[in-house]
């Protein structure tokens, strides 16, 4: 896990809590940007290219350093200026002055512009720092009270352990019930005390004290374009997000020694796309002193390590063998997992240069859940709990068949589609008309499948009713509905139509498939947070904007927490969908674009063709699909046993947010082949014994393994 953490205290006096300590706490191996009474640490491995620091001092021009080794440019001043930017940043070093320079005047907003994903501080004089979160929340920021001030840090982890905060099972109640609601959740962490800066947001701690601000517009501010000039907005700027990583995994590679670049080569369209366009990008020169290229050969089904080579993308299968060795130094590794033929999108990637395709053969131990046939606490210790843990044996194989950087299509579904909620906002809009296509679109879907053409018969009325409905509903009056059917279970089991579940996706608010396990005690704590949100002022913005906005967060979290469970010592994993660049300009998409039949394909489909990609049929992405469930449910039959052992005295009983009886019945129907599950029962369960996983992983561990220094560390309590 990389982090950097730092605090900004004013003036501590004598007697503030913690004060004795700032002379002595520091971050265990950590590599200081900057030191003084307000400093900031780099914790982990990071390169020395995402590490980016400017000063600017009155009179003089901007000193810009890379890497942590950098010389300190001097004691700071009330006029000395600092800008770090840490992660991937396809800004030059003159634009990072610049930038620097403007932002003296106030103005942040254009420091989150730049290519790439990363997190910005800012720091102005002595008594002021300015953090700035992205826009989908896949670079978080967290703060805490500490010695009289505010530390903060871009994980939630180390400032637990620096304040011992204990366990919020409150905050890991909402985090089930209703993982998307930030009514549920609100700026809260599984750390009692540790907050979350909202993604497109600055934390300001001034004098110690923070504040939070919104650097972007404000939400619905930004008007969308015609769809010709939103998809060329669209196409420059991921065409921009992936350029600037390929060009830049030259050092890496030729420290590592392995592969350069690999590409998620999977079902969907948004990760065809991202390898089409990487492996359009000529790669840079690798100095004469790397290593000679080889093959990046697939994981067998021991999960081995795999080859090396230069450039590549892969694609795993169950039944297939890895491919043969490229025969030229500049390919492009295409990886893909879990199939036995590849689908259509990917139909021309044999016949695309530089792009050399991998189908994996992982076998079993790389199945969901897998790690339970072994010792479940053995797994890494993520930030925050989430269901890739118990995918991260797949997702390894996968992207240790990669590149040192691997390109994934993360993101692409919240960020280009359009929420089924959106169908409220056309209402609004007085556009009523332009529900039509995927009103029909969803009517068609229920028809082709087998068993429901009675359903598809009630399909156009059934969304139609849900969509005025959420279009005149007061929030207040949402909230308070959604409270009462939490308490009384009436929580959707994922079944039924397409249309069915479009209809139920029309609400302000709606339980997480893993609410249906919890305690009575649970979902009435999550209850009364939504009735006390109920309260408050309903957002500016329309019901399928704010409901499309945090999927994408929820998402961002999902993908995060993946990077901490899957990715290799010295590897960086990228999802260009989520830089800013990228979620602004499918901000300018019309609404009635996104919600056509297939909106998503279509548009992908379209900044392919823009690119230069030209030979595409023009039914690319629409065929169909494997199913995605079939390795959970594998994994679950695979794991029964451990899954018992687990849920046997679990942590998440002992802290009271589980229905026990209820979810041992659950686990042993999911074992049953006989016994159908459908996809939301399979994401309840995901999150449930990803949970329970998380918090015997962090029982496990010594309290307090971030610091040094910190006096009589104790072991983090569970707090009902």
């Amino acid at each position: 896990m990389r982090w950097l953490t730092g605090w900004s205290t004013g003036a501590p006096r004598a007697g503030t809590p913690g004060y004795e300590a700032l002379a002595t706490v520091a971050p265990i191996a950590a590599r200081p940007l900057w030191t003084g009474p307000n400093p900031l640490w780099a914790v982990g491995d990071w390169r020395p290219e995402e590490i980016r620091l400017v000063s600017l001092r009155p009179g003089g021009p901007a000193a810009v350093s890379t890497g942590p080794n950098a010389p300190d440019p001097g004691e700071d001043t009330p006029a000395t200026s600092r800008l770090a930017v840490l992660g991937h940043c396809g800004a030059s070093d003159a634009e990072l002055a610049a930038g620097l320079a403007a932002a003296r005047g106030g103005a942040v907003r254009h420091l989150t512009a730049w290519p790439g994903s990363y997190t910005v501080v800012l720091r102005a004089g002595t008594r002021s720092t300015l953090l700035l979160t992205d826009l989908a929340g896949a670079q978080p920021v967290f703060h805490t009270p500490w010695a009289g001030g505010t530390a903060y840090a871009t994980a939630a982890l180390p400032l637990a352990d620096l304040v011992g905060a204990p366990l919020d099972t409150g905050h890991l109640a909402a985090r089930l019930a209703c993982p998307e609601s930030p009514e549920a959740l609100g700026t809260g962490t599984p750390y009692l005390g540790v907050q979350r800066v909202p993604p497109g947001h600055v934390l300001a701690i001034r004098g110690g004290r923070p504040y939070l601000d919104a650097y972007d517009e404000p939400p619905g501010a930004e008007q969308p374009r015609d769809e010709a000039p939103a998809i060329r907005e669209l196409t420059r700027t991921l065409l921009e997000s992936v350029r600037s990583r390929v060009r830049t995994t030259a050092p890496a590679a030729e420290a590592a020694g392995r592969a350069r670049l690999g590409v998620d080569l999977s079902y969907g369209t948004a990760s065809a796309t991202v390898a089409l366009l990487a492996a359009a990008v000529p790669l840079p020169p690798v100095p004469s002193t790397a290593a000679a290229p080889v093959a990046a050969a697939g994981a067998g089904a021991g999960g081995a390590r795999a080859g090396r080579a230069r450039t590549g993308a892969v694609k795993g299968s169950w039944a297939r063998s890895v491919a043969k060795e490229p025969s030229a130094p500049e390919q492009l590794a295409a990886v893909t997992l879990g199939e036995t033929e590849p689908p259509a999108t990917l139909a021309l990637a044999p016949d695309t240069p530089r792009l050399r395709h991998t189908v994996l053969d992982p076998g079993p131990d790389t199945l969901p859940y897998a790690g339970l046939r072994a010792d479940p606490q053995s797994g890494r210790l993520t930030d925050e709990p989430g269901p890739e843990l118990i995918a991260a044996a797949r997702a390894e194989a996968r992207f240790d068949a990669g590149g040192t950087d691997h390109l994934t299509g993360y993101g692409a579904r919240q960020v280009l589609d359009g929420h089924p909620a959106r169908l409220a906002d056309l209402i609004r809009a007085g556009r009523p008309r332009e529900l039509l296509p995927p009103v029909a679109a969803l009517a068609g879907a229920d028809r082709a499948a087998a068993g429901v053409l009675a359903g598809a018969l009630r399909t156009p009325l059934t969304v139609v009713r849900a969509a005025h409905r959420l279009s005149r509903v007061r929030y207040a009056e949402a909230l308070d509905e959604a409270a009462a059917k939490l308490t009384a279970r009436h929580v959707p089991d994922g079944g039924g139509t397409a249309g069915d579940r479009s209809a139920v996706d029309l609400a302000w608010c709606v339980p997480g498939p893993a609410a249906r396990w919890l305690s009575d005690e649970a979902l009435s704590s999550v209850a009364l947070r939504l009735r006390l949100a109920a309260r408050k002022p309903a957002p500016e913005e329309h019901p399928g904007a704010h409901r499309a906005r945090h999927a994408l967060y929820r998402q961002a979290r999902s993908y995060r927490t993946l990077v901490h469970a899957a990715e290799q010592p010295g590897q960086r994993l990228h999802a260009p969908f989520l830089d800013n660049q990228v979620v602004r300009a499918a901000r300018l998409l019309p609404d009635d674009v996104r919600l056509q039949p297939g909106a998503r394909h279509a548009l992908l489909h379209a900044v392919l063709t823009g690119a230069g990609r030209t030979d595409l049929p023009p039914d690319w992405g629409r065929g169909p699909r494997p199913d995605r469930t079939a390795p959970a449910r594998a994994g679950l039959r695979l794991a029964a046993d451990g899954l018992a052992e687990l849920f046997d005295a679990p942590l998440l009983a002992e802290a009271g947010l589980i229905d026990l009886p209820a979810v041992r019945a659950g686990l042993a129907h999911s074992a049953d082949p006989a016994t159908p599950l459908s996809p939301a029962a399979l994401a309840g369960l995901a999150d449930l014994v990803s949970t329970e996983l998380w918090l015997r992983r962090l029982r496990a561990r010594r309290h307090g393994a971030c610091w040094t220094g910190l006096p009589h560390p104790h072991p983090p309590a569970l707090t009902p």
